[in-house]
């Protein structure tokens, strides 16, 4: 799943593609409002961001996209 996280103060958004599901990264957003939110991407790295400075976040849809010619 594609993930879109805005942060405070900065012009560019945090990108990136999970195997976690919609409601497991919501649950982990929304789990404190202050401190640190820990989450992985599907290659391994983690990410930690300071909940205080999320603005938004987008979650994609849990399909993958289809490549190539569709009949």
């Amino acid at each position: 799943m594609e993930v879109r996280i805005g942060i405070n103060q900065s012009a560019r958004e945090l990108s990136f593609e999970t195997d976690a599901t919609a409601d497991e990264l919501s649950a982990l957003i929304q789990a404190e409002p202050t401190g640190l939110v820990e989450i992985a991407d599907s290659k391994g790295r983690k990410f930690l961001v300071n909940r205080e400075a999320i603005t938004y976040v987008e979650l994609g849809s849990d399909t993958s996209r289809k490549v190539g010619f569709v009949n």
